[in-house]
């Protein structure tokens, strides 16, 4: 009945993939329109720190616009990211709630959208979506126009789930662009080659290098191209003379048809395919659910045509990878523990009757992270996998402490045996847990502080197993030896197993 109990807890506690941090810094990041310039980024920097100095527990504030090509982290012009520092002098209000004060004020800053994390946090998330929000909806295909509307109409279903309202799209602007475009059929009757056109307008209109210049330490390309009043004009490019085979020379405008459009400022591609973003910031925990739900409604409402396909990315597989990957592996351990307790037993059923510790402890580390916690982590499945060492271990104390008053003192399988091994038990038992329990007290104490985000949630659960497998371990252990051991004790006796000894 606890162990039930215990497991209707999970439900109710979101799954994380690192607890939050505490960090006592925060970075936020402000993106305009693509193409946005210098000067003007400038101004909407400074009217986003304008608003953040409104909030009177900001200290200090750092800006910097744009990171070069050169940089682990490159982003363009149009984004600013903001560091800033709090004041410690314990005076003002909780973190949470300036923060929710910044984020409210930076929201009235028009043409923006900002996203407010903490370093690590941050750079976390960029590094396993690729991009600087927690999760990203990531849409791919061949059209670009096609995976940007797929991309919006994704955008109003995430708007439609409480937790996932602060959905953005990638900013494209459209810029003009001169198009040239060969008619293949023209260019045979003319013999001219698409390959050999488009490398002679790659000379002509962006240039090509010849030669380097050497300036003592300096190194100088030199490129042609043809000069600026030629490349300006549709007109004069489309009389631009182009070779034949034949070696004379036509018109472009024969060949290609040229005209004035636009386009997209930039086209991002990832895995050789175009992609288009849509970044989520959650306000609500457990992104993994959150966005399971985002998956379904977007299965029922948004057809993708042939060829296009949308990927779900952030901090939340990286929970899922690294459960299934420690789901695994303690799968596989405990194929060795049961061997190991086998070949020390030479029984199964005293085996399992010591994996019955596992449980055991299961149920406080569920009670004691729902309580304090609230959350799964990594972390806490650590925890779990620790304190089931410390619970295995003293039923194999115990077992193993039956099993030597029979064979060296003399004693019966009875009750009474089993009384006195387990008082002569009780304190080498209690004081393991108590051991290994009072060092992790601190990090329990310490629940909330920068730099113990990581330590609190895995002492929390071991803290807690260990409470409810040391005392549960008492009347479990002794009641399920003498239902269910008497067989197996005297297998062991007979086969002079190493527990015995």
């Amino acid at each position: 009945m606890l162990l039930a109990l215990a497991l209707m807890l999970v439900p109710q506690m979101g799954r994380d993939f690192l607890p939050a941090f505490h960090e006592e810094t925060a970075v936020i990041t402000t993106g305009a329109a693509p193409g946005t310039s210098l000067a003007e980024m400038e101004k909407i920097s400074k009217s986003v720190e304008d608003q953040i100095r409104q909030v009177p527990e900001v200290l200090h504030i750092g800006r910097r616009i744009g990171r070069a090509e050169r940089s682990d982290h490159v982003v363009p012009m149009n984004n600013v990211e903001f560091d800033i520092d709090f004041r410690k002098d314990g005076q003002g209000r909780p973190l949470p709630v300036v923060l929710d004060d910044i984020r409210t004020r930076i929201k009235t800053v028009p043409g923006t959208f900002s996203i407010i994390s903490g370093p690590l946090s941050h750079r976390i998330s960029h590094l396993l979506s690729g991009v600087t929000s927690p999760v990203a909806v990531k849409i791919f295909g061949p059209d670009l126009a096609t995976i940007t509307h797929l991309g919006e109409q994704v955008q109003k279903v995430a708007k439609t789930i409480p937790g996932l309202e602060d959905a953005k799209l990638d900013m494209q602007a459209q810029i003009p662009q001169l198009r040239i475009e060969l008619d293949r059929d023209r260019a045979l009757v003319h013999g001219v080659s698409p390959g050999e056109l488009n490398a002679e307008l790659s000379t002509l209109l962006g240039g090509s290098s010849i030669a380097r210049l050497r300036e003592n330490q300096r190194i100088i390309d030199l490129a042609i191209r043809l000069p600026e009043n030629w490349r300006g004009d549709a007109e004069t490019i489309r009389n631009l003379p182009i070779h034949t085979v034949t070696g004379d020379y036509i018109p472009l405008k024969l060949v290609a048809d040229v005209r004035e459009a636009s386009g997209p400022g930039s086209v991002y591609r990832e895995n050789t395919q175009r992609r288009y973003v849509v970044s989520i910031k959650p306000s609500a925990r457990d992104a993994g659910a959150l966005v399971a739900q985002l998956e379904q409604k977007v299965r029922d409402q948004v057809k993708l045509p042939e060829g296009y396909f949308i990927s779900y990315e952030g901090d939340f597989r990286a929970e899922q990878a690294a459960a299934k990957r420690i789901a695994i592996l303690f799968a596989g351990i405990m194929g060795i523990i049961v061997l190991l307790l086998w070949s020390y037993f030479r029984s199964l059923v005293l085996a399992f009757q010591v994996l019955l510790n596992l449980p055991l402890a299961l149920m406080g580390s569920l009670a004691l992270t729902w309580g304090l916690v609230g959350n799964i982590s990594i972390a806490t499945l650590v925890g779990f996998i620790a304190v089931g060492g410390v619970a295995a271990r003293n039923g194999i104390m115990m077992i193993s402490h039956y099993l030597h008053l029979m064979k060296h003192e003399g004693e019966r399988f009875t009750d009474a045996m089993i009384e006195r091994g387990t008082l002569e038990r009780l304190v080498p038992v209690t004081m393991t847990a108590l051991s290994a329990g009072i060092a992790l007290i601190p990090f329990v104490i310490a629940m909330g502080e920068p730099g113990k985000e990581i330590l609190s949630p895995v002492a929390i659960c071991i803290v807690g197993g260990l409470v409810s497998s040391t005392l549960l371990d008492f009347a479990v252990t002794p009641a399920v030896f003498r239902m269910f051991g008497r067989k197996a004790a005297a297998r062991a006796l007979a086969l002079n197993a190493p527990a015995t000894h």
